[in-house]
């Protein structure tokens, strides 16, 4: 296993440099780079679905703008509830009136599926307002941990915009509310449950009830386009009652007469009552006829499109890619996607979401599950699950080793036969490892609903290896409930299974995210519990390096001399193991115990020798941290012309690799510097820097930070800027990349 060492009260991170940090954002949030750092317009987020064809609602659109207006004048956000019974087009409506206030609202559009019929249970609110976050162009390293935190922060940034936001298939108002922005945005939610109470926060509650029978007719009759409505008015008519008057119902059939152009409305008719009848034991109540539809439909479909339609089933998440359609089927599924689509059986999202993607209505999916328990043998299903798990497994280990290159693995159990890799595309100036990142983000709840089925289809080893191939998103996109839960997953599956190195894998990064969330006796605990397994087996590197994670809990635990021990003892153990680098990062983790307490010298010398292997394992961002901390010893120590030279070069080297951080703790020092040769307005800018990337790191409340301001406030007041000699400019912080915390 590898390592996940750091030297300060404040950090956790992997062995190849990545810096956890968690805390509170105090102050704004804002994104800026280049030169002088200046800073960068983000684009508004245009992520609403596109619009689709809809009848009959004018009543149900005149009475949402009516809202609208009524909430502007009064100077409110505008919040509208549309419920109705699956089908009857309650999304449709929401997007045929949002995408006519575009114009309008120029700061954007935000979208979020709330998953209340999701088959792995609807989405945490948490999670979805730091997607939007990010969208409206928080770094991932800047999203606060906290929903509290983020709630305050999401409507900060929405105070002043004007943008809609669709909320769809809503479980309950109490997930809708931390989801609703600040400001003269239009928020509209759609849900199959009524939702009064969101009458308490503004809200206009609309119900949709299904078709009028002349609209029902009028929609049928766009769909099929071809006069057959016209010269069959009562079998139409017929047709669309059996349908309930739900638009889903009456696409698909429509759908399927218009493959048929032939054929008659009565034979549909006919047919369609037939199913009603025999499919009654299928019904969900109320959509009974919708299933009778969707039964003739699947009917209808080319073999292996219907084939296709069962196995996708059973996928575990709401959306699929088309490669998971190609590991499922081979060659044949493209022709079997098409046919899908054309019989309105899926949903094509590729418009709103990128790539080639798909989704069932829940009600189609409901009904491709019934058929694939009914048509598919028990082993053909597993067999199928297997398919989709080691997909996902297989293309999330290509993430992971273009994130992490030098990270070693658990093994991985696939069969590479049947993987088809998934385009991970970079856009725009994106990193290749940006990208990878992006796609385990997008495919995320996919990728839990495998760790969660892996242990009931009797694939344990899917739950831990999928879990550890997930590691590098968990700490860069602060992802702190799937961290948990997946490790959690995986810790069960690997102690059923009785394989002690997945154990103590799961035990160790699962333990890691308990100290990124404040968890640190749980943490520790769990450390504890790896280091005893290590020792059991004869692992002393793997026990070595648990050294080095028990010391960092126990110093989060305020526990320093503690903590000073099990760094000194990782620090001679490591190299002699063979890990070098490991080793040096467990010297910095002393060196800073040393300088809390006031032991610079201690701290020279072990951050200089620290520095010096670092520099040779060729890790630029954890030697720039070692020279910092040098820089601040020998100012402890008075060395005033060494800890420039040392604060300098941290200073530069952490601003190229955007370490906001601990760049920032480097310019306290050089502040300090300042103070001491009588230079106080160059003592200023220096600390004013110093809280500005405090803040946009998200540690404004942290005892550096507090530190800084207090030195700040002792200063007397500043001169005008201007005024300031040149000597006292700050030449030695030459500009850099704001870009977030430190990546690789």
């Amino acid at each position: 296993m590898r390592g996940h060492e750091h030297s300060n009260n404040d950090l956790s991170g992997t062995v190849h440099g990545f810096v956890v940090q968690t805390g509170n954002v105090y102050g704004g949030i804002h994104v800026s780079g280049g030169e002088g750092g200046a800073r960068e317009e983000v684009p508004p987020p245009w992520q609403l679905p596109p619009s689709v064809r809809i009848t009959d609602r004018t009543e149900e659109l005149r009475a949402l703008e009516v809202h609208r207006c009524r909430a502007t004048e009064d100077g409110h956000p505008t919040l509208a509830a549309v419920s109705g019974l699956g089908g009857v087009g309650k999304t449709a409506v929401a997007l045929a009136w949002l995408h006519t206030l575009r114009p309008h609202f120029p700061g954007g559009q935000l979208y979020a599926d709330l998953g209340a019929q999701a088959p792995d249970g609807p989405a945490d609110p948490g999670e979805v307002v730091g997607r939007f976050l990010r969208a409206l162009g928080v770094p991932a390293g800047q999203v606060p941990p906290a929903l509290g935190e983020r709630v305050a922060l999401y409507r900060s940034l929405t105070a002043d915009r004007r943008m809609v936001v669709l909320l769809d298939d809503a479980a309950t108002a109490a997930q809708v509310r931390p989801l609703l922005p600040a400001g003269r945005c239009v928020t509209a939610v759609t849900s199959r449950r009524r939702m009064p109470g969101l009458s308490l926060d503004g809200g206009h509650v609309l119900h949709l009830d299904p078709l009028s029978p002349e609209a029902a007719v009028e929609l049928l009759d766009a769909t099929l386009a071809d006069g057959r409505v016209a010269a069959q008015p009562e079998e139409a008519r017929a047709l669309v009652l059996l349908c309930a008057g739900l638009p889903l119902a009456v696409r698909i059939a429509g759908a399927r007469l218009a493959a048929r152009p032939r054929q008659g409305i009565t034979a549909m008719v006919r047919a369609l009552s037939e199913e009603h009848e025999r499919l009654e034991a299928l019904a969900i109540e109320g959509d009974h006829d919708v299933r009778a539809a969707l039964d003739l439909s699947y009917q209808g479909l080319p073999p292996t499109a219907a084939r296709l339609y069962r196995l996708l089933g059973l996928h575990p998440g709401r959306e699929f890619g088309g490669p998971v359609a190609r590991a499922l089927l081979g060659e044949e599924a493209a022709d079997a996607l098409d046919a899908l689509y054309d019989a309105n059986l899926l949903v094509d999202v590729a418009e709103a979401t990128g790539g080639e993607r798909y989704r069932f209505h829940d009600l189609v999916r409901l009904h491709a599950a019934a058929r694939a328990a009914r048509d598919e043998s028990g082993e053909e299903r597993t067999a199928a699950l297997l398919r989709i798990g080691h997909h996902y497994l297989a293309n999330a280990g290509r993430a992971e080793e273009i994130v992490e290159p030098g990270r070693t693995s658990l093994e991985r159990d696939f069969d590479p036969g049947g993987v088809v890799e998934e385009d991970f595309g970079p856009v725009g100036g994106q990193s290749e490892a940006e990208a990878a990142l992006d796609w385990l983000e997008w495919e995320l709840p996919n990728l839990m609903a495998v760790v969660r089925l892996a242990r009931p289809v009797g694939a344990p080893e899917l739950a831990w290896q999928l879990t550890d191939a997930l590691w590098p998103l968990f700490p860069r996109r602060k992802l702190y409930r799937e961290w948990y839960e997946a490790h959690q997953e995986g810790l069960l599956a690997a102690e059923e299974a009785g394989n002690e190195e997945a154990v103590c894998r799961m035990l160790t990064s699962g333990a890691l995210g308990r100290l990124a969330t404040g968890a640190h006796a749980e943490g520790l605990e769990m450390f504890e519990r790896a280091a005893a397994s290590f020792l059991e087996r004869g692992d002393a590197l793997g026990h070595a390096r648990t050294l080095n994670y028990r010391g960092l809990a126990h110093q989060r635990l305020g526990q320093p001399d503690r903590a000073a021990g099990l760094f000194a003892r990782a620090a001679a153990e490591l190299p002699a193991c063979g890990d070098l680098r490991a080793g040096a990062l467990a010297r910095l983790n002393l060196a800073d115990v040393a300088f809390s307490q006031g032991r610079y010298e201690d701290a020279a010398v072990d951050a200089e020798a620290a520095r010096l292997t670092l520099e040779a394992a060729g890790d630029p961002y954890n030697a720039a941290r070692a020279a910092g901390l040098t820089g601040r010893a020998c100012l402890g120590l008075g060395r005033l012309g060494r800890a420039e030279a040392e604060l300098s070069a941290a200073l530069s080297a952490l601003r190229a690799q955007a370490a906001e951080f601990e760049a920032a703790r480097v310019l306290g020092g050089l502040a300090q510097l300042s103070e001491r040769r009588g230079q106080p307005h160059q003592a200023r800018r220096f600390y004013r820097e110093a809280l500005s990337l405090y803040s946009s790191a998200g540690r404004s409340g942290s005892a550096d930070a507090e530190e800084a301001r207090a030195r700040l406030g002792a200063l007397e007041p500043a001169e005008e800027e201007a005024a300031a000699p040149p000597s006292e400019l700050p030449g030695t912080a030459p500009s850099g990349n704001d870009r977030g915390e430190a990546g690789e």
